[in-house]
């Protein structure tokens, strides 16, 4: 098994990455199937189904459908551009993607909201279609957003295309106690084995410059939340509360005014940071979601800004553990919320920090393992209840408190040897059963938990 750091961390644009940055994705693969085809399309229709209709407007579906199919991509996203052609398009009805002309696509009459049964793929489907000059379907494509910006067709997910096929890696381990022996056996860290892995695919001048840009845009949307205020949109009016906090602590810095808790709070703003950035649709990194795009680079800012010796040389060594641990939960359960609830986002995003702090502050295999384990096993059951269908409440906060669990797990781990009774793949496995036996009320449908209690209008 290989899934490359730069497929669990992605650049992209907020608030989801199944809900958003998937179907953006996935309009893009569906304009490229148009292009490969003899004859020449009119308009265009989208359906969008399960947990992509039940929350698709607070996760921003429709406005990455439409401008997906007008030619737009996640990873070089340009907000303005961006809403002055979505303007254009809902007015004038049309879109003109590269090389396809002017396709009839009126937002209000070609874009569906299913409500009925979810496809039978995966809870997050849609259905791109190609018509005629007479409205007549020529051609269709269902896609589904399985997680993290993860997108397959249907033919692909039933021939199993969502395991790689590519040449064979120097470490390929599919499990956490394959990982382990693995490192045994080679006198190799985590990080080591899953650089020499990307190495292979991907060349090193690629891994080091990738690794690097990646904590770029990870550390500038912390700062860009620490510095902006105001109002999240969507509804909800969810104040930003990162600046203000951010703030409170460095004004309290020197005062003697911090009581011993306090470093849960930066911890916890840092995180806060991220995801009001996505919240507002701003340029964030899947990590291994949107959703949960805070844990990670708040817990690296955590061990850069206020872990005595501390070094940014070893951020690759924290990406490439974090992404090993990752790929494990992606390969045998999985990322996403609407698939098996939150605790496949934050509770994956945990496990891949407190990974990722334990290999930098010289932790061995074992530890690594033990960190992630410890983490995940005390998100199991977490559901995915955003009210409104909103990345906001309560998935803000979550984000802090799933980073403050990351770097408590990493500690307890540091305090042993490694040795543990219950395995990470045991907790992996418990993981996916759990998602398996959840309601449905509680995947990200907003029909269940938070999203119905908590009055939003």
């Amino acid at each position: 098994m290989f899934l490359s750091v730069f497929d669990m961390f992605k650049v992209g644009v907020g608030p989801s990455s199944s809900h958003t940055i998937g179907p953006m994705v996935a309009a893009a693969r569906f304009l490229d199937h148009l292009r490969a085809q003899p004859f020449k399309v009119a308009g265009l229709h989208a359906s969008l189904h399960g947990s992509l209709a039940f929350t698709g407007v607070g996760h921003a579906t429709d406005r990455a459908v439409i401008l997906g199919l007008a030619g737009f991509r996640a990873d070089d996203y340009d907000a303005d551009k961006a809403e002055a052609e979505l303007t254009r398009i809902k007015a004038e009805g049309f879109v003109s993607p590269e090389g396809l002309g002017d396709l009839v696509f009126n937002p209000a009459d070609d874009l569906e909201f299913d409500y009925g049964p979810a496809l039978p793929g995966h809870a997050n489907g849609l259905i791109l279609r190609g018509r005629d000059p007479q409205g007549d379907t020529i051609t269709e494509v269902t896609y589904y957003s399985i997680g993290g910006g993860f997108v397959l067709t249907a033919d692909e997910l039933a021939a199993g295309k969502d395991t790689d096929d590519g040449p064979p890696v120097p470490f390929p381990f599919k499990s956490a106690k394959e990982m382990l022996d693995m490192a045994a056996e080679s006198g190799l860290s985590i990080a080591d084995m899953k650089r020499e892995n990307e190495h292979s695919r991907n060349g090193s001048g690629h891994v080091s410059k990738g690794l690097s840009r990646i904590w770029e845009v990870m550390n500038a949307c912390i700062d860009r939340g620490l510095n902006t205020d105001g109002i999240l949109p969507g509804g909800l009016h969810v104040k930003r509360r990162a600046k203000a906090i951010h703030d409170a602590l460095q004004a309290e810095r020197g005062m003697n005014l911090n009581a011993p808790h306090t470093i849960n709070d930066w911890m916890s703003t840092y995180a806060m940071a991220v995801n009001e950035e996505n919240a507002a649709g701003g340029q964030v990194v899947t990590a291994p979601t949107n959703g949960a795009a805070g844990v990670v680079p708040a817990t690296i800012r955590y061990w850069l800004d206020h872990v005595p010796g501390a070094a940014p040389s070893k951020i690759p060594d924290f990406l490439l553990t974090a992404a090993a641990i990752g790929g494990l939960v992606k390969f045998n359960a999985s990322i996403s919320g609407a698939e098996a609830g939150c605790q496949a986002e934050v509770g994956s995003a945990a496990a891949m920090a407190a990974a990722g702090l334990c290999s930098v502050m010289g932790g061995t295999p074992e530890q690594v393992e033990n960190a992630a384990e410890i983490a995940l096993e005390h998100h199991l059951g977490m559901t995915c209840d955003p009210v409104r269908g909103l990345v906001q409440v309560p998935c803000i906060e979550r984000n802090g408190l799933g980073a403050i669990k990351a770097v408590s797990a990493a500690s307890l781990s540091l305090r042993g040897d490694g040795t543990h009774l219950v395995p990470l793949d045991a907790a992996i496995e418990t993981m996916r059963q759990t998602g398996a036996d959840m309601s449905e009320k509680y995947k990200e449908t907003a029909l269940g938990g938070l999203a119905v209690n908590v009055p939003n209008c």
